[in-house]
């Protein structure tokens, strides 16, 4: 039995690219991978805190992948922060899928930072490269407002410039945040603080909207958003927590990784159906969007609520895994 490999941070951020991640996420989907088929993810208390354990067969048995099965183990400690600890740690586990021998472990922090900005940005490109297939009406330059100023955050603008080129380029990019003070902004990014006068100015303008933070209400008004605009809420998974208002929910096209999985755990649209907002029917699931089946309306806003699967970080895995394993050779 050989020993498995241990991939750190660095390893898994070196051995693949934000837009490699992207393929890999949209190369699942095209190949017969359904999110709907995925297992649940699995809260279990502890005293000083909870697991949550995400496993996955992923795209075993379609024409993308399937040599892999996995599952990340989250730690959440809310005491940690008070110790100069992080609240959320994780690991990843990837075993042979045939054998179920493992075949590496990874930092699981770095891999969800890679495949949340992945998994965004592979259900909104097919709407923001529009243009390069000659809707005039879509600007070369993306303007990009972000809410929030950690890793989700600079991740998502770095997988979107990624992405996008040479189609399109971001510019003007904005992080607005409560304390600019504490956020280091990132080439030319500029950092706005949420209580600057400038900002509905910064959302009316804005092509794109990230939403990366841990907020439990919204954020913005919902009439600040452009027709045009696509929004991107990774914030949470619970469903007492939200970011968008329900009022944006009503008027734009929602998309989500799997209808299910979004009605039982992503508050955005949990509260929205609540209020009466949104139907369940309106919910489009992400595949149907990543494989052409479904074109949202370019008159309204375009959302992505993101809560995160197991099936995302087992893709990604193995992509890190493939990218290894190419830089050894």
């Amino acid at each position: 039995m050989s020993t498995p490999l241990m991939l750190d941070a660095d390893a898994v951020f070196a051995s693949c690219a934000p837009s490699a991640a992207v393929a890999a996420i949209t190369a699942a989907l095209t190949g017969g991978l359904d999110p709907a088929a995925d297992l649940p993810r699995q809260a279990v208390p502890l005293r000083s805190g909870q697991f949550l354990l995400m496993p996955s067969e992923g795209a075993r048995g379609t024409a993308e992948g399937g040599g892999h099965v996995g599952v990340k183990v989250v730690t959440v400690a809310p005491g940690n922060p008070a110790r100069g600890m992080p609240r959320v740690q994780a690991s990843y586990l990837l075993f042979d899928a045939d054998t179920l021998g493992l075949v590496a472990v990874l930092d699981g922090t770095a891999l969800t930072t890679l495949r949340t900005p992945a998994v965004s940005v592979a259900a909104v490109a097919p709407r923001l490269l529009a243009g390069a297939a000659g809707a005039a009406r879509l600007p070369a330059d993306a303007a990009v407002a972000v809410f929030g100023g950690g890793p989700q955050a600079h991740g998502h603008v770095a997988t979107l410039a990624a992405a996008l080129a040479p189609h399109r380029r971001l510019g003007p990019v904005r992080h607005l945040v409560r304390d600019p003070s504490r956020v280091r902004p990132v080439d030319g990014a500029e950092v706005v603080a949420l209580d600057d006068p400038r900002v509905p100015d910064v959302l009316r303008a804005a092509d794109v909207v990230v939403c990366a933070t841990s907020a439990r209400a919204p954020l913005f008004d919902a009439d600040l958003i452009a027709a045009t605009a696509t929004v991107i809420a990774v914030g949470s998974h619970e469903p007492d927590a939200r970011e968008l208002p329900g009022a944006l929910l009503a008027r734009a096209t929602v998309v989500v990784e799997d209808v299910a999985t979004a009605q039982r755990e992503a508050g955005d649209v949990v509260q929205a159906l609540d209020e009466g907002a949104l139907r369940a029917a309106d919910l489009v699931p992400m595949r149907d969007v990543v494989t052409g089946r479904t074109r949202p309306d370019p008159g309204r806003p375009l959302v992505f609520k993101s809560v995160g699967m197991s099936w995302e970080d087992l893709v990604v895995a193995e992509a890190v895994l493939r990218g290894f394993r190419t830089l050894r050779r």
